[in-house]
Order: C-alpha cells, then structure tokens, then sequence
C-alpha cells in the first residue's frame, strides 16, 4: 500500500484519532500519521476532500448557503398532501379492488383430485385376472374415473392386477 495525496487530505480533515473501537481506521490514521514528513512527495494531485468518494455524489463538504425564500418552488411540494389525489387514488383502488373480486368469483373452484395406484393381487395362480379386473372396474361412483390398467407379474406364474384411478376428493 503507497499513500498518495487522497490519504493526505482526508488525514488532514481528521481533527483527532478514531476511537480503538475503529481498528482498521485507527490502523489507517497511524500509519498515514507515519509519513507526515514526506506528505508533500506522495503521489497524485490533492484535490479537495469532497471530490474523493464515488462518482456521482454530490460534494457534501462544501459549506453550501442554504437557499434564500426567493429560490422557494411553490409549485412543487414533494412532502406534502393532496387531499383531491387522494380521493381520487383511493377511489381508484376500490374500483380495481372491486373488479378483482368481481373476476374471482367467476372462476372456478379448484377441484380437488387424488390419483390411486392400486395393486390387487390373487389368492393363487388360478384366479381369472380378467374377470378380477372387470369386477373392480364394475364399481361406479359420481367422481371416479378409472384408467388403465396392467397385469405385473409377482413370481413363479402369478401377475398381480396394476390398476390407476382418479378421485374427486369432495365427491367419493
């Protein structure tokens, strides 16, 4: 790290060292604080302490006047209320708060389903899957649909019946 005229200005703008508290900014004041003999060899061009910062901002350590009752802009008041805005937002707001409501209740309430995966499988290797199957597909129900259907098979020659439906859950 080489101190440059930036250090020097803000060193000088210091009136007394920061508190312990501060390390890395007392570590700072110490050592710039070092090179106090030689502060006019550091390099760069030393500019007023408002212009170190980032761009953009304006000077903030400029001993600005503050402005005379001339300079006043009535038209503008940033802070103030409008009570007619006001009334007209907030009558706004209701309009839109009333046509929401108005467009949710058109739509249409979700329905709830749950898919079923159901195994079933046979006592033995006798049982006739095709008729366990139209057996289980010859419950009928408001909200149930059945889907499709495999035969999967267990071991040693026997298939258990897969078989997937579809539930409404208020209806079953």
């Amino acid at each position: 790290y080489v101190p440059s005229q930036a250090d020097v200005a803000v060193f000088e703008a210091i009136s007394s060292p920061p508190s312990a508290d501060l390390c890395h900014a007392l570590r700072w004041f110490n050592h710039i604080k070092s090179y106090q003999n030689q502060k006019n060899s550091l390099p760069g061009v030393k500019k007023p302490l408002g212009q170190y910062g980032p761009a953009g901002v304006a000077d903030a350590t400029s001993g600005s006047a503050p402005a005379s009752k001339d300079d006043d802009d009535d038209d503008i008041d940033l802070f103030g209320s409008d009570d007619e805005e006001d009334a007209e937002a907030a009558r706004l707001k209701e309009e839109r708060l009333a046509e929401y409501a108005a467009k949710k209740a058109k739509k249409p309430a979700l329905i709830a389903k749950s898919s079923i995966l159901l195994d079933v499988k046979p006592w033995d290797d006798e049982t006739d899957m095709s008729k366990l199957e139209e057996c289980v597909r010859s419950i009928q129900m408001d909200g149930l649909v059945w889907g499709q259907s495999k035969l999967v098979p267990v071991g040693y020659g026997i298939k258990k019946l897969q078989i997937g439906c579809v539930v409404e859950d208020d209806k079953v």
